[in-house]
């Protein structure tokens, strides 16, 4: 099929998000669509309501992923009602059934329950990739768990950490995500059969007052959705705050995300760690010799978004007026969507980028030797105290030694030579051979190795062992 050029399409479900797309599309609705017709049918005709029969529900069935688009999209130019006219299209197909369809049900007993189909769809393949996503940071942290680097605070040299421990506090931030998706789907309800207002007023007509027939109606409706658990009090529609709950567990994901992402691109920046870059890749149109961490950027991009649509679902579920507005249509059929997909791509890339990260150990080093020194000197201090040397006089001499040693390294762009010039101080009384002792790295790294262990085998190994058939997914990502 030849692209149409002329005409606005968005990157999300196209060029990006690719595996979550085919869940949001009209394929994918309309067929949901015809799944809840069915239901709704057979659930009438087992409890012998609307004059249902069995050969009207096993016609309906024959045609249930069988679409007739065209039909249903010239009788909505028509009647302008896109539910009803794919009612009168499944209708055409199945003429003996035509009268039964939708018997009782108002729209959104239809397409509320689909689109909750499609978001604990998308929950799933949301949760499969974090799954994964929470493996590759496991493997990770283990493989660099005792390498030190330059930890910060403010942007300001602090004590080291290592390199596992780092990436095990990326990877326990997707956890706390994981956590919020699980939650979720263990909890995850339809709509049911409310009709109009949330009141089951039209079904109650139907059952001809009877309660128990409706609620039964109600029951068995879910279970052919595979479904046993509804929202209990509804009014046209599902609640619409359940929305926002949705959003704010991608916006969280939208959080790590771009967390880790500016993590990497100040990382990048240091020349400490890199994401994977293409062996053809062009980094700048002027500069041929930048490697820009444009996967970074984009994930931290499309993070800010889902932050953005989080805001468009909590305004729209304050604007509920009484039992429902219908300006809730159009912006969720954009944001749940766009949503999804930008979540399915920030995962993508964020898997990407630790399938092949790229790791500098020598330049880890050397900016460990250039602060690691000034860090030592209260340990130096009390070493040569230890030692029987006066403590006010040790500090004025180490004080004056730094600030030169600072110096020069500032204004000379000079190493970090603090060791020789306080091995050279007699004040100190130390060889360097002790002051290298004093100030071995593995001595400033805490705990780090073994948090960075802990993470592995206590949050991430039990939960890859529980979803052991969500493993095997790869980033789809186009570079």
């Amino acid at each position: 099929m030849v692209k149409d050029r002329t005409k606005y399409s968005s990157m999300l479900g196209t060029r990006y998000g690719k595996d979550m797309s085919p869940i949001f599309s009209d394929d994918f609705k309309f067929r949901a669509w015809r799944q809840c017709w069915i239901a709704l049918a057979e659930a009438q005709c087992e409890l012998g309501l609307a004059g249902v029969t069995p050969q009207q529900v096993a016609q309906l069935k024959q045609y249930a992923t069988e679409i007739n688009y065209d039909v249903a999209e010239a009788k909505e130019r028509e009647i302008r009602h896109d539910v009803m006219s794919h009612v009168y299209a499944f209708g055409q197909q199945c003429p003996e059934a035509k009268g039964i369809i939708h018997a009782g049900a108002t729209s959104c007993d239809i397409t509320d329950n689909a689109e909750l189909i499609q978001i604990y769809e998308a929950l799933d393949l949301t949760r499969k990739k974090l799954v994964n996503l929470l493996g590759l940071f496991g493997n990770f942290a283990r493989q660099y768990r005792d390498l030190p680097i330059l930890a910060f605070t403010h942007f300001q040299a602090a004590q080291p950490t290592t390199l596992g421990e780092r990436a095990a506090m990326w990877g326990y931030a997707f956890t706390m995500d994981y956590e919020q998706v699980r939650t979720l789907q263990q909890n995850k309800r339809l709509r049911g059969l409310k009709g109009a207002t949330g009141t089951q007023a039209s079904f109650l007509e139907l059952a001809e007052g009877n309660e128990f027939l409706v609620i039964e109606l109600n029951k068995k409706f879910l279970e052919k959705l595979g479904y046993d658990k509804d929202f209990p009090i509804t009014s046209q529609t599902y609640p619409r705050k359940y929305d926002s709950m949705i959003l704010a567990t991608l916006a969280g994901i939208g959080e790590s995300a771009h967390k880790f992402g500016t993590d990497i691109r100040l990382m990048q920046h240091r020349k400490e760690m890199e994401e994977p870059f293409e062996k053809d890749q062009t980094g700048s149109s002027a500069m041929p010799y930048k490697r820009n961490p444009m996967r970074s950027e984009r994930m931290c991009g499309l993070a800010r978004s889902l932050l953005a649509r989080e805001l468009e679902s909590r305004m729209t579920a304050s604007v509920q007026w009484l039992e429902r507005t219908l300006d809730d249509s159009a912006p969720r059929r954009d944001y749940i969507a766009q949503a999804f997909c930008a979540v399915d791509e920030v995962l993508n890339l964020a898997m990407n980028i630790m399938e092949r990260p790229v790791v500098f150990p020598r330049m880890i080093k050397r900016h460990l030797d250039l602060e690691l020194p000034f860090m030592a000197t209260e340990n130096i201090m009390m070493t040569a105290v230890k030692k029987g040397k006066d403590r006010q006089v040790i500090h004025e001499a180490i004080r004056g030694v730094s600030q030169e040693a600072a110096r020069r390294i500032k204004e000379e762009g000079d190493n970090n030579h603090l060791l020789e010039m306080l091995a050279a101080d007699p004040k100190i009384g130390m060889t360097k051979a002790e002051l290298d002792a004093i100030v071995d790295v593995r001595k400033f790294i805490g705990r780090a190795p073994q948090e960075a262990d802990e993470f592995v085998e206590k949050i991430v190994e039990p939960i890859l062992n529980e979803e052991k058939a969500c493993l095997g997914l790869h980033s789809n990502v186009q570079v």
